[in-house]
């Protein structure tokens, strides 16, 4: 267990059927909103893919997928962790255009995840991908979307507050920072206090350049090789009063090109992908340039509801133990 926070004086504002009621609004206001800001429209995703189009996120490497046969089909299929490598290969498929791009509700199963109380074996997310030109490969346009993104966030907490009155203390403008000058300003913290320190401090913040060393050795946190290009992505973290804690709500960035990608699979000694279709389309530039992420539906519920478990905003499974604990501290799970 990770991290099962207890809020022993917690008094949840909204009501099981409330809630219920109130998870609707977030997602259905949220999602129009996101899709008239960053130009995008919905299209239907796989639950499952075959692991031989190299389609599926492999995470941090060592999470085990969920596998499966299909009856009359010779190869296994594997339910999908993230979408991130597949919506870049759809873009292609179905002939967007520079500037338009896709979404799409984004179900997973990882079966090794921790679970406490922000994390659950079942991910649902908004996954989006976007066209863009080679030029805007840069830190520039990286953070222009994610002022955007967090402007959507903002109007979705007036709303919210509108509704039901309850109130988001966010600021007018998201702080940016590199990993690597987060590590010098904490060096002797962990990564998660790291961020703890500084949303407590500016509320909303995006730290940048997650995947590569810093100066002690070790990534900020783990990413994959072969979908964003590590100088050029990085998280939006929003502090939660609630909890006391930094909040991810999605994670973004600038995808690989053929150098970045190659350089990526090399520092994670990980050339083996490096036959497979969608690493090869990559490298011959046979893929769009894109910039794209996943932004938490349960994460943004959570957040928005001030709730004090995702389990209270999704329906999971958690240890029978943990169930007891939370239930003492008058935490319904869904």
């Amino acid at each position: 267990m990770k991290r099962l926070i207890l809020k022993k004086d917690y008094k949840p504002i909204l009501n099981a059927f409330e809630t219920q009621k109130g998870i609707k609004f977030v997602r259905d206001t949220f999602e129009q909103m996101l899709c008239k800001k960053l130009n995008l429209i919905r299209v239907s995703a796989p639950l499952f893919v075959f692991p031989s189009t190299g389609l599926n996120d492999n995470l941090n490497g060592y999470e085990k997928t969920v596998t499966f046969d299909v009856n009359g089909v010779d190869e296994e299929v594997e339910i999908v962790q993230s979408l991130a490598k597949w919506k870049r290969n759809a873009l292609k498929e179905y002939g967007f255009k520079t500037y338009e791009g896709l979404y799409t509700n984004m179900n997973a199963i990882r079966k090794d995840e921790e679970l406490d109380t922000i994390h659950s074996c079942y991910v649902d997310q908004w996954d989006w991908e976007k066209v863009i030109t080679k030029e805007d490969r840069c830190k520039s346009y990286l953070k222009k979307t994610v002022k955007d993104i967090y402007s959507v966030i903002k109007k979705l907490s007036v709303k919210v507050e509108e509704q039901y009155g309850i109130h988001h203390d966010l600021p007018k403008d998201i702080f940016f920072i590199t990993t690597k000058e987060l590590e010098a300003m904490y060096p002797d913290k962990t990564p998660s206090e790291r961020e703890t320190l500084i949303t407590k401090e500016h509320k909303a913040v995006f730290l940048m350049q997650i995947g590569g060393k810093l100066k002690n050795g070790l990534p900020h946190d783990g990413r994959a090789a072969d979908y964003d290009d590590w100088k050029l992505n990085g998280d939006i973290l929003l502090y939660y009063d609630v909890l006391d804690i930094a909040f991810e709500i999605s994670s973004m960035g600038i995808r690989v090109d053929s150098e970045s990608i190659q350089k990526q699979l090399k520092a994670k000694k990980e050339e083996f992908k490096l036959n497979n279709k969608y690493v090869q389309d990559v490298i011959n530039d046979r893929l769009p340039f894109t910039i794209g992420g996943g932004i938490g539906q349960s994460r943004m519920c959570m957040y928005m509801l001030k709730k004090a478990h995702i389990g209270e905003v999704q329906a999971s499974v958690w240890p029978k133990e943990d169930i007891e604990k939370l239930k003492e501290c008058n935490i319904t799970l869904l």
